[in-house]
């Protein structure tokens, strides 16, 4: 299956928490936070044009201000008030989300979280069976084919990803309001080297979704090291 048409853009980058996060001493603040970063990005990915999409999550999501907005994009305050009214406006058009995602914080989405983890880890793909729903989907950028139900994603991890137990290291983080972790693998040298970061759909029912990044560079973004000691 192919997410989108070729030519365009089916993915943005996981946005770590903590540049975003508010104060931990409040906590219904750090809530609304996530939830207002899962809707710009799922919207915006779904929905809106490249601009409204870049102004959305300016302003939505990393708070600058119009004035700020118009600067880095090399417009008006204007253009920049009229694209994010016209995106708020298909906003309002949508159908609510059809599920209910878990907080990362949320011990269900943090044992989910982990048992994908491990699956890695131990190259265990029977691990996964007991994470992933039977309608999760599975995609990998910059690739454009992605795998839908869990008995494929399993097939295919199984298959060509999974490898022998040691191969895969993975660190939990929190990612676009979604439970993630930063990536390494084991080279042919036996270094575990930065490779990427998952970021992870997690519902009352399992994880609905799973998304990997294959760009090295994120793992530093998250603060992490290129290459992590055993």
């Amino acid at each position: 299956m192919r997410p989108v048409a070729p030519g365009e853009v089916s993915w943005l980058e996981p946005l770590p928490d903590a540049w975003i996060a508010p104060p931990d001493d409040d906590p219904a603040a750090v809530v609304v936070a996530r939830e207002s970063l899962r809707l710009a990005l799922i919207a915006s990915l779904q929905h809106l044009p490249a601009r409204q999409r870049v102004i959305l999550i300016l302003r939505e999501v990393l708070a600058f201000s119009a004035a700020e907005t118009a600067e880095i994009l090399a417009t008006t305050t204007a253009a920049v008030k009229s694209g994010l009214q016209r995106a708020r406006a298909r906003l309002n058009e949508l159908e609510p989300e059809p599920e209910e995602l878990l907080e990362p914080t949320d011990q269900r989405a943090r044992a989910l979280l982990d048992g994908y983890i491990a699956a890695f880890e131990r190259s265990d793909a029977g691990l996964l069976e007991q994470v992933l729903r039977t309608d999760a989907t599975l995609e990998a950028t910059p690739f454009r084919e992605w795998q839908a139900g869990r008995a494929m994603c399993i097939h295919m991890l199984g298959a060509y990803v999974l490898g022998t137990p040691g191969d895969w290291r993975m660190i939990p983080t929190t990612a676009n309001g979604q439970p993630a972790a930063v990536v390494y693998h084991r080279d042919a040298d036996g270094e575990l080297r930065a490779d990427g970061t998952v970021v992870l759909a997690a519902t009352a029912a399992g994880v609905s979704r799973v998304i990997k990044f294959h760009d090295p560079a994120l793992v530093a973004t998250f603060g992490f090291p290129d290459v992590l000691a055993d």
